[in-house]
């Protein structure tokens, strides 16, 4: 307060045809002190924050579409570590698919500082179940397989947490149901900030950090490839459990993961 009064003071006593109102001033005088001062008449809102790598090291599940790129971010806003993990089912999905997933993971890591990008092939799943499931369980089973992937990775590489672009009820496996039985295939804390966004305001930060364009480019991922026409939008995790039982769903993670690449 007393410095205040005697900048104001100093304001006041240089300055002819001011005069001090407190309730509803015309202009403000912003002074940081530190080891100098620092004197300003406007601010700027910047992105905010914390600091990078003060909340544990995470894994975001990315694809090339809007939602997951967003996600990334606005966690390593919140000073987590982020690397990403991208799933593709080539070449069923094309290599310009992937090349808008790694410059996705570019566009974000100007924000963030680097981000390692792991890739991994879902053919083989995606072969296994059409030839052996009820396939409109496809997108739960292949979901199930990514967080066994994904927990894999994050154990040898000792991530904390996985974060993924999941807004509730926005398509088919992100029902309440079919989130649970995706969950269910992990012990790992999942993290999902856009889980109550609407649309619009996903593609606002999207725009706001420059993904949206890159994310609306038109490459198919597997999720959208593999999709099948009347999927399981209430599946119970007893009936999941049931369809993977058909497949040794054990060796189709681990040779998925053997053939991982860092991109």
């Amino acid at each position: 307060m007393e410095l205040a009064r005697d900048i104001g003071a100093a304001v006041l006593t240089n300055t002819e045809g001011l005069k001090v109102d407190v309730h509803r001033p015309e202009h403000e005088v912003y002074v940081d002190i530190r080891k100098f001062a620092y004197v300003s008449v406007e601010k700027h809102k910047a992105l905010g924050g914390m600091p990078k790598a003060t909340n544990g090291k995470a894994l975001c599940l990315l694809s090339g579409g809007i939602d997951s790129p967003v996600a990334l971010y606005m966690m390593a806003k919140r000073g987590v570590k982020v690397d990403a993990i991208h799933f593709h089912s080539y070449p069923f999905t094309s290599l310009q698919a992937l090349d808008k997933v790694k410059g996705l993971r570019d566009i974000v890591a100007a924000y963030t500082g680097d981000i390692k990008l792991y890739s991994y092939n879902m053919l083989d799943a995606y072969t296994a179940i059409n030839q052996n499931m009820n396939v409109s369980y496809t997108t739960v089973v292949s979901r199930r397989i990514m967080m066994r992937v994904a927990k894999k990775l994050a154990h040898d590489k000792g991530y904390d947490a996985i974060i993924t672009g999941e807004n509730i009820g926005q398509v088919a496996s992100q029902t309440m149901y079919g989130i649970k039985a995706i969950e269910d295939a992990t012990d790992m804390i999942i993290f999902r900030p856009l889980i109550a966004f609407d649309k619009l305001d996903i593609i606002d930060i999207a725009k706001k950090i420059g993904t949206y364009d890159k994310s609306i480019e038109p490459f198919d991922d597997c999720c959208s490839v593999f999709s099948p026409d009347h999927p399981q939008t209430r599946p119970l995790i007893a009936d999941v459990k049931r369809e993977e039982e058909k497949v040794d769903i054990d060796a189709i993670v681990e040779d998925i993961y053997k053939k991982g690449e860092l991109l």
